[in-house]
């Protein structure tokens, strides 16, 4: 019997003054993590001390100088020491310009590692928007951060999972009186091709997905809206002739009782909330958002930096487990699928 694939999965501990390093120590302490992968951690050491300081745990992790020098054959995850020049302390719960570097620094390591092909997916800790933007990010998001140094202009979108379940969106931080008018048939198209290649990857060989409606009862008809009409039931339509397992609009209230149940295995919303709102009730500290549209399978926890408990060992550790077995999954998938494609199959 073959052994399985074990991939290299790439984790950073986030903004260090929020709980991701306690989330880090956590997961690393766990006896089976070796089991579903081999682990570069880039980190600053002293940052990871004290987060397993900080969780309660005892880890053991191999440091090296190099990535050249790193024996992936080994089961201890391995640890790549990175640091600011200025070294800084990072003082607990609170939004730090600091920090905000650090963060993008180490997942610049990373990035270039995965470019080489010496990782194959990425995981890492939550992060703060307004450091990261303080600490020179010109982007509204991370997303699209990762895609500028990647040197990638197509389309990028969030994706949620919880459990089995995924959702992308056709539009996501924008107001919502501007919504209806970025939702075009070529938009909606994109977001349900980017999580059909997505759950492609995570070992899914025929996706179910569903297209939400904008409008409620799915406009009835057209009596409240004609967008289901002229625009998603023909972008439906069209991704339908690619050979994707799509169907809809459906109403949006009913269609997450019906994904939540199993019938679906992704869900294209039309705006943030939409999905948002469903999948934080299901399950907030399990979520997980998956950098969707890059080569580069990238995940993370989907909850924040709980700066109101960092430093006090009580993080929930499960939605970061969570991302990191999907980063596992994701990674044999971009093994086997390198260049992200995974054309529908026919």
């Amino acid at each position: 019997m073959l052994e399985p694939v074990r991939p290299i999965v790439g984790l950073a501990l986030g903004d260090p003054t929020g709980i991701g390093p306690e989330l880090v120590a956590k997961l690393i302490a766990a006896e089976d993590v070796s089991a579903h992968a081999s682990v570069l951690l880039v980190a600053d050491r002293d940052e990871l001390r004290r987060g397993a300081e900080i969780a309660g745990v005892d880890i053991l992790v191999e440091e090296v100088s190099s990535l050249e020098r790193a024996d992936f054959a080994s089961p201890q995850p391995k640890l790549l020491h990175c640091e600011l020049p200025e070294r800084p302390v990072y003082a607990l719960g609170g939004v730090s310009v600091e920090a905000g570097r650090y963060a993008l620094e180490t997942l610049k390591v990373l990035l270039n590692c995965a470019k080489t092909g010496a990782i194959d997916s990425i995981c890492f800790a939550p992060l703060n928007k307004e450091a990261l933007h303080r600490a020179g990010m010109a982007f509204a998001d991370e997303l699209h951060w990762f895609a500028e140094q990647l040197g990638y202009g197509g389309y990028v979108c969030e994706l949620n999972v919880l459990k089995e379940l995924w959702t992308s969106r056709v539009t996501s931080h924008v107001a919502l009186k501007d919504v209806s008018g970025l939702i075009t048939e070529s938009r909606v198209l994109e977001a349900v091709q980017l999580i059909d290649r997505a759950l492609r990857q995570a070992g899914l060989s025929r996706p179910r997905i569903a297209v939400a409606a904008l409008n409620p009862h799915a406009g009835d008809g057209g009596a409240f809206g004609r967008e289901e009409i002229e625009v998603l039931a023909p972008a439906v339509e069209r991704a339908r002739l690619e050979q994707m397992n799509v169907r809809g609009p459906y109403p949006a209230d009913t269609l997450f009782v019906r994904a939540l149940a199993g019938e679906f295995d992704g869900v294209v919303t039309m705006y943030h909330d939409q999905g948002q709102i469903a999948m934080k009730l299901t399950g907030f500290e399990r979520g997980v958002s998956v950098q969707g549209g890059l080569a580069i399978p990238i995940t993370t926890p989907a909850h924040g930096t709980a700066f109101d408990i960092a430093g006090q060992g009580k993080a929930n550790p499960e939605a970061m487990r969570q991302a990191f077995l999907l980063a596992c999954r994701m990674g044999v998938g971009r093994r086997e699928d390198p260049d992200g494609r995974h054309a529908p199959a026919r």
